[in-house]
């Protein structure tokens, strides 16, 4: 089952989402939403309800985690999967690791809430440099193996950057101004 927008909310509260959390989410999902209708106005057979659902609760398992060093995203794919969301558990699964990516195969809703995780810091909408310099700073610590390990699924995510964008009328660059004013239903 694919949640409505409205059952994304009740989760989030249900899990104690924090405040902030949540406005990540939202930005997020703008985000996503947005690449989501460029692909779709493409030809593109991709999911908005799969896409917005994703979006929405992918750090659904990020407040329980805080200060347990717990995966933020096997708890959310077991959050997901609790409440019989099945297919929003596997994209809630790879929001921070993709664990398979084929440059010109199938487009995904995984790789999309993937990606549009990237751009968000907090609840801003930044370049890919951007929310790596954060991620690196906030996570990596000076630890070379964790350093590396966040550098190389930031390429990845460079990779799926060019295919999305391949298909996408707009560029990079100008996500944050379209997604910016973006309205689907989520305040």
């Amino acid at each position: 089952m694919i949640p409505s927008i409205e059952t994304c909310f009740e989760l989030m509260d249900k899990y104690q989402m924090l405040e902030n959390i949540k406005a990540h989410s939202i930005v997020v999902t703008k985000v996503a939403h947005v690449i989501t209708v460029g692909l779709r106005n493409a030809g593109l057979d991709i999911s908005i309800e799969k896409v917005v659902a994703g979006a929405l609760l992918h750090d659904i398992g990020k407040t329980s985690s805080l200060g347990t060093g717990r995966d933020h995203s096997e708890i959310g794919r077991q959050i997901c999967l609790e409440n019989h969301l099945d297919e929003t558990a596997s994209i809630v699964a790879e929001h921070v690791r993709l664990k398979s990516h084929n440059p010109n195969g199938d487009y995904s809703e995984k790789e999309i809430v993937y990606y549009s995780d990237k751009r968000v810091n907090h609840d801003g909408i930044v370049s890919l440099e951007d929310r790596l310099a954060y991620i690196l700073d906030r996570y990596g610590r000076d630890k070379e193996g964790i350093c590396r390990a966040i550098r190389i699924n930031f390429e990845l995510c460079k990779k799926v950057e060019k295919k999305l964008f391949k298909k996408l009328t707009f560029s990079p660059e100008s996500l944050a101004h379209l997604a910016e004013n973006e309205e689907i239903g989520l305040t």
